[in-house]
């Protein structure tokens, strides 16, 4: 009996082949894969209208509660930020807030000086 010739040249060829077509098929999905990235980037951006607010600073009152101080135009909110829901706890004019007087327009670097103007608004609201 005889045994049938395997042929030795034949699988290199669709080896590469293979090879090849699998490499073309990941890049066709990681350029897919940063075409999604980019619309999302894109969607997300805020318009026009998102440079009227800025967030001029927020204090922690609870593992999920913040304070956060926010400009928008010539008013300055206190809203108070939960899971859920965004309460007004007060409102200001620009001019009222109290900052360093050398940096105009920039709120003093976060933490014990917006605590220590929010517990001296909250001391205010209290008493009066």
């Amino acid at each position: 009996m005889t045994t049938p010739a395997i042929p030795t040249g034949g699988a290199v060829p669709e080896l590469g082949a293979s090879v090849l077509q699998m490499m073309f098929g990941l890049a066709v999905v990681i350029a897919l894969m940063f075409a999604c990235l980019w619309v999302i980037r894109r969607l997300s951006a805020p318009r026009g209208g998102g440079a009227a607010i800025k967030v001029l600073g927020a204090a922690a009152v609870g593992p999920r509660e913040r304070v956060v101080l926010v400009e928008l135009g010539e008013q300055v909110l206190v809203l108070g930020v939960a899971p859920g829901s965004v309460t007004r706890l007060h409102d200001m004019k620009r001019s009222e807030l109290p900052l360093p007087a050398d940096a105009p327009g920039t709120a003093a670097p976060g933490g014990k000086a917006f605590a220590a103007w929010l517990k001296q608004a909250t001391e205010r609201r209290n008493a009066g």
